[in-house]
């Protein structure tokens, strides 16, 4: 299918525009750049006119936005996502967001089983990480989402995520991005725990091109509404006495916990290849997205330092609620994620006064059942020919609720 679409990338310093055109001639790439982060936002959009104009493509045949989402620089980000958000609107496109730091893996022609660690500077002695790999399918997979980390924990983490299994024992690790040249212990300290040193790379307007395009086919654009900067660090500015008390953002990731928050447009991507691990027919991005502009929804995340590990959707009705869907990441079922998930639910619930939860479930799905009777759930009977099968059969789904009235909150 040909597509033309117009990629701007603004977390650093450097200001790029690329437009990828893939027609049956292949794929082509035009690009503009201009240094200097002051002034972003009244350079990209006649940036923008100029680069069109240059490569001879109308606006209103353009595809998509895609923009460098972060993290990185506050102003450029914000700058990016207006833009791209403006110009969706008004031309009636998608937007696909797209991690800088996934941007900067790939620059590179990456190796099938790598751990790729980018490391990126964020100033104040801290960096952006995050760890990416390469599949068979030809596609990247999220193994440690974006964190902020003081520099000297880099190597500290990384063997931290080898502990907890996110990055395989014996998986070849190769840290890459700009700190290695920000930060001269690094690549020292990289080599001694007998990892590779890559190269400093960061995003660039033609890798956030080439993501955007994968994110095209696989449907992952967002409306503009619900497209965001990725912000890893919470808070701009900082006290000296803030600083010596260890702040300045997330310095502390290596500890900490399981947290459930509400889901925002820019978990889908990370929602979306667990879904399509745990489920055959999954959800699409815009049925996410749906449910994300839905106030009758209840939709959350479970994560840990920004890697999101679980989700569920919940729907209400005027007095009960009903759980559409709820994942775990394969890595981590069978550690009480899904508990946690539910008693946040029932939670939300309860402050909702609802009297009743309903769901159903595969009657072949034996550990959901024993999860769900475990939890209260009682058997309410049966859906025939409810779910599709791949190879064409259909399958019952068991009908299942529980009363708020009697449930007791389950421990994780």
């Amino acid at each position: 299918m040909d597509a033309h679409i117009l990629a701007l990338e603004t977390s650093s310093n450097l200001c790029e525009l690329t437009l990828l055109s893939r027609t049956q001639a292949g794929i082509s790439l035009v690009e503009l750049s201009h240094e200097g982060s002051g002034d972003h936002a009244e350079r990209l959009l006649p940036m923008a006119e100029q680069l069109l104009e240059q490569a001879g493509v109308d606006r209103h045949a353009l595809t998509a936005i895609a923009f460098g989402q972060g993290p990185g620089g506050f102003t450029g980000l914000r700058v990016a996502c207006g833009v791209a958000q403006g110009m969706a609107f008004a031309l009636g496109l998608p937007v696909l967001p797209v991690s800088s730091l996934l941007a900067a893996a790939a620059c590179g022609t990456p190796i099938e089983g790598t751990a790729y660690v980018v490391a990126q500077d964020a100033r104040m002695q801290e960096v952006y990480a995050a760890v990416y790999s390469w599949t068979a399918k030809g596609s990247w997979s999220v193994l440690q989402s974006p964190v902020l980390l003081d520099a000297a924990q880099v190597t500290t983490w990384i063997v931290r995520l080898q502990a907890e299994g996110l990055i395989a024992q014996q998986q070849p690790v190769c840290v890459l991005g700009d700190a290695l040249e920000q930060f001269p212990d690094l690549a020292p300290a990289v080599l001694a725990q007998g990892w590779e040193v890559g190269q400093p790379w960061r995003a660039t307007g033609a890798s956030v091109a080439h993501l955007a395009l994968h994110d095209l086919d696989e449907g992952r654009g967002v409306s503009p509404d619900l497209a965001m900067p990725l912000y890893v660090r919470e808070k701009v500015a900082y006290t000296i006495q803030e600083r010596e008390q260890g702040l300045g953002g997330n310095p502390a990731a290596l500890d900490q916990p399981l947290q459930i928050e509400a889901m925002q447009a820019g978990h889908v991507s990370a929602v979306l290849d667990i879904e399509r691990c745990v489920e055959t027919h999954p959800w699409t991005a815009g049925n996410f997205t749906d449910a994300l502009g839905n106030s009758a929804y209840c939709s959350r995340i479970i994560h840990k330092q920004g890697q999101v590990q679980g989700y569920a959707i919940w729907l209400q009705a005027p007095d009960m609620i009903e759980l559409l869907l709820i994942g775990v990441s394969p890595e981590q079922q069978r550690r009480g994620l899904a508990w946690q998930l539910l008693d946040d639910g029932l939670e939300w619930a309860r402050q909702q006064q609802l009297e009743r939860v309903v769901l159903e479930v595969r009657a072949s799905n034996a550990p959901a059942i024993g999860l769900y009777q475990k939890y209260g759930f009682k058997a309410d009977g049966l859906r025939k020919n409810y779910y599709p099968l791949s190879d064409g059969r259909r399958e019952d789904a068991v009908l299942m609720s529980l009363s708020l009235s009697l449930a007791s909150k389950a421990g994780a």
